[in-house]
């Protein structure tokens, strides 16, 4: 009984006494205004009728509302020790605070409030938080709610791994990363609201260790023995002549004997190297451990002094670097499509002009859009007036394609064009396979990285019009 009176004497009746003041009602109003409509939304997404999968909505409903919540109840506290303070200053402070008392029937309701208003705090503060950091995983807020990510995340949408949170490559499954991750995510956000933020955004070896995020999927060790890869291309003439090659590669991996064979089990023993840019496009040196321990280091011809820098081990990421936001060159995205149908290889010399209206010099996606759209009608109602009578459809067709290739690949107000963003695998585009195996890494007894293409591929079948061995697989050409 005497703790109860102690508690009410000394907490219950100065707080009701000091909260009296128009800062500590504002927070109360605010509390209670942010908390209702937060459970509407809560209940609506609940039960899944009229909610929106708009971006912004989840920056509202899940950080800005939880915090003007929190807000609320801070000036409410603020207001409370702001009146306590002027009333101290002024020698205004009551001897005695007005009688709270559980007699009075007023008070008791008013308890009774509190109480119930406490307990729906906490659950609103916890749920708002948990929504509030699970929303921030999602792929809508790193993606779509963030301007400056358009092209990171055009390219994610297209990509065998469209169904894999952003998240659960890009931190790593521990506290001490998931802090590091949102302390990076503060920074960018506040160099995006600063307008200072790079163009174009490249990853910069942030991407956390394959050990740690790859693996939960993937198995590097497994055996995949060899790979039949079949591309297409298409020619500058007027018929827009179709080429196919045909590739095995020598994927390999670890056999039920563990033996290690092809392009994975040459990679998966320790193997070390130091760039000397942020993109790992440059790699004068190169550390390959042994069996017994050792060390060979390979080092590129013509470094005079001592390689400097940090050494990482390579894993899967060093050569599959754009697993999730891969771009595609002009040539590749333009064949892709052209096998697939449109642009039509009937309208003459449509893969000439296509790649000369993607190559050219946009200001922005706008601009390029028109402007394909309008250079390709043009070409063939000037050029060749019969098949535009003809196949205009097709050209229409045509020029949404390319519309659509550019759009995916090129963003004017971000800096990214074609080849901004290297890609490691393979060595056509970039680098890639060479930064390494270019014959020029060299160790100190003569050995060399080799540059043996048949160690990785053969080339069964190169640049061949309606190769036999494709029909002979019985797939159309």
């Amino acid at each position: 009984m005497q703790v109860r009176d102690s508690f009410r004497e000394e907490w219950i009746r100065p707080i009701f006494f000091y909260g009296n003041n128009w800062l500590s009602l504002l927070g109360g109003a605010t509390t209670t205004a942010s908390a209702m409509v937060l459970l509407g939304f809560w209940v609506v997404g609940f039960f899944g009728r009229g909610a929106s999968k708009n971006p912004y909505l989840g920056i509202i409903f899940d950080l800005i509302l939880p915090g003007i919540f929190v807000v609320g109840l801070l000036l409410v506290l603020v207001g409370i020790l702001l009146r306590r303070s002027y009333l101290d200053a002024t020698n205004q402070v009551p001897s005695f605070f007005p009688e709270v008392s559980l007699k009075d029937p007023m008070f008791r309701h008013a308890l009774d409030i509190a109480v119930v208003a406490t307990f729906i705090n906490f659950i609103i503060v916890g749920t708002a938080a948990y929504r509030g950091i699970a929303y921030m995983d999602t792929v809508s807020f790193c993606g779509a709610s963030c301007h400056v990510m358009a092209p990171e995340h055009v390219a994610y949408r297209v990509s065998s791994h469209s169904n894999v949170a952003c998240t659960d490559c890009h931190v790593a499954p521990t506290a001490a990363a998931y802090v590091h991750a949102k302390v990076d995510g503060t920074v960018q956000l506040l160099m995006v609201v600063a307008q200072n933020y790079p163009r174009p955004i490249m990853a910069d070896n942030k991407i956390p260790a394959a050990s740690t995020t790859c693996v939960h999927c993937h198995s590097p060790g497994r055996f995949f023995g060899d790979k039949i890869v079949i591309t297409n291309g298409y020619a500058d003439d007027k018929s827009n002549t179709k080429t196919s090659s045909v590739t095995l590669m020598h994927v390999g991996g670890r056999d039920s004997f563990a033996h290690l064979s092809g392009i994975h089990g040459a990679h998966m023993g320790k193997i070390e190297y130091i760039a000397v840019d942020t993109t790992d496009q440059t790699i004068p040196w190169v550390g390959k451990a042994n069996e017994d321990g050792s060390v060979t280091e390979f080092v590129a011809s013509g470094t005079t002094s001592i390689v400097m820098g940090e050494k990482r081990l390579m894993d899967c990421i060093d050569c599959h670097n754009r697993a999730a936001h891969s771009f595609d060159t002009p040539e590749d995205a333009l064949n892709k499509d052209m096998a697939l149908g449109s642009p039509s290889a009937s309208l003459p010399f449509v893969h000439q002009e296509s790649l000369s209206l993607l190559k050219a010099i946009y200001k922005s996606q706008a601009e390029a859009d028109a402007r394909i759209t309008s250079g390709l009608v043009t070409f063939y109602r000037s050029q060749y007036p019969a098949i535009w009578n003809r196949q205009s459809p097709q050209v229409y067709a045509a020029a949404k394609a390319l519309i659509s290739i550019y759009d995916a690949n090129v963003f004017p107000s971000m800096k990214v064009t074609w080849g901004t963003h290297p890609n490691n695998i393979g060595h056509n585009n970039s680098p890639g396979c060479f930064r390494c195996h270019d014959g020029n890494h060299v160790a100190k007894g003569g050995a060399s990285i080799t540059n043996d293409c048949s160690v990785c591929h053969n080339l069964v079948v190169s640049d061949a019009t309606r190769p036999r061995l494709i029909a002979d697989m019985g797939m159309q050409q």
